[in-house]
């Protein structure tokens, strides 16, 4: 829902700028040759990699997140198992625990 309303905020604002600096998308002229020659043919292609680059790196994040495995939780007795073999707790440490999970 957040990014519903920032995207319509984000073409509101571009309409508004457009609109008062008196941008015309398509008005007749040609404004892409306007102070820049023929050097734009060579900024949009790497400014569409780029961009398509970030919604396709994006989409493959978005995607491993969701399908990641969580992991598998370890139950309080394999912990304990796990500080036993560690040498954290004795023995006896260990049957107490193992018989309070029981």
């Amino acid at each position: 829902m957040r990014f519903r309303a920032l995207v319509t905020a984000a073409i509101a604002a571009g309409m508004t700028f457009a609109a008062t600096t008196g941008v015309a998308f398509a008005d007749g002229d040609d404004h892409m040759m306007d102070g820049w020659g023929a050097g734009w043919w060579i900024v949009m292609p790497i400014m569409m990699v780029i961009f398509w680059g970030g919604i396709i790196a994006v989409a493959i994040w978005a995607v491993g997140q969701f399908t990641r495995s969580r992991g598998e939780q370890k139950s309080p007795l394999d912990i304990a198992r796990e500080r036993l073999a560690r040498g954290d707790i004795s023995h006896e440490e260990f049957e107490r625990l193992r018989r309070s999970l029981s």
